[in-house]
C-alpha cells in the first residue's frame, strides 16, 4: 500500500517512514500542508497520514481542499489535541479517522489497514464496467445479471482494476496495492488474473502487452 505522511516533525516523520516501510508500505513524505495537498492531488495513494498543525496550510484546510477536488483518499489525522471538538472538526471536514499524539505505532498501522479496507461513501457505491457490476459494500459481483462468487483476493484485484478502469494498470502496481506490499512475486498477479478470467470470462480482463491489465469496458 502506498501512503503519504504529511507532518512537520522530522523526527516523527523519520520514525514513521522507517516503521511503515518495515510493515510493507511504500511511503512518501511532505513536511508542510501545501506540499502535501499537491502530492495527494497529483498521486494515487491508498491512505494519507495528516497532521493538523502544519506550516503553510493546516490539516483541516488540506482535507477540505482534497474533498473539493474530488480526491477521496482515506485520511487519518494526527493531532496533539484530544478534545472531542477537535476530533469532530477533523471528521466534519472530511477526514476518515483521528489519532491523538502520542500514539501507538501498532494502533496507527491497524487504523491505516482498516481505512484502506473500508469503502468510502463518496466513491461510487457500485462499480460498473460493461455488464460487470461490483458492489464493494456488499462484496458481491455480477456479470450479465448473474452472481459470480469470488474469493477475497480475487474481489480485491477486480475492485482495484475497476476503480482504475480508465487506464492500464501494471503488475507492480497491482501487487503493491492488492497484496499489501512488495513481498509477493509478480507472477501472483498473473495467476489471479487467470482466476478472474475463468470465473468472469476470458474477455473480462484484457492484457495490454508490455504494460499490464485493463478491465473490459
Amino acid at each position: 500500500m502506498r501512503v503519504l505522511v504529511v507532518d512537520d516533525e522530522q523526527g516523527l516523520v523519520r520514525a514513521l517512514r522507517r516503521g511503515l516501510v518495515a510493515e510493507g508500505f511504500a511511503v512518501d513524505v511532505a513536511l508542510d500542508g501545501a506540499t502535501g495537498l499537491e502530492m495527494a492531488t497529483d498521486n494515487d495513494y491508498d491512505a494519507i497520514v495528516l497532521d493538523v498543525m502544519l506550516p503553510r496550510r493546516n490539516g483541516y484546510d488540506v482535507v477540505t481542499a482534497l474533498r473539493e477536488r474530488d480526491v477521496w483518499t482515506p485520511v487519518l489525522m494526527l493531532s496533539a489535541k484530544d478534545g472531542e471538538h477537535d476530533v469532530a472538526d477533523g471528521l466534519d471536514v472530511g477526514a476518515d479517522d483521528y489519532l491523538t499524539k502520542p500514539f501507538s505505532f501498532v494502533v496507527l498501522v491497524a487504523r491505516l489497514r482498516a481505512l484502506v479496507r473500508r469503502p468510502t461513501g463518496a466513491r461510487p457505491a457500485v462499480l460498473t464496467s460493461g455488464d460487470l457490476v461490483l458492489d464493494p459494500s456488499a462484496r458481491t459481483v455480477t456479470r450479465g445479471g448473474e452472481p459470480v462468487p469470488l474469493t477475497a483476493r480475487e474481489l480485491a484485484l477486480l475492485e482495484y482494476l475497476m476503480r482504475h478502469a480508465d487506464r492500464v494498470v501494471g503488475k507492480v502496481e497491482l501487487r503493491d496495492h492488492v497484496w499489501d506490499g512488495t513481498g509477493e512475486d509478480l507472477n501472483v498477479v498473473e495467476v489471479y488474473v487467470g482466476y478472474l478470467r475463468r470465473k468472469l470470462g476470458r474477455d473480462a480482463v484484457r492484457t495490454v502487452r508490455g504494460a499490464g491489465y485493463r478491465v473490459a469496458g
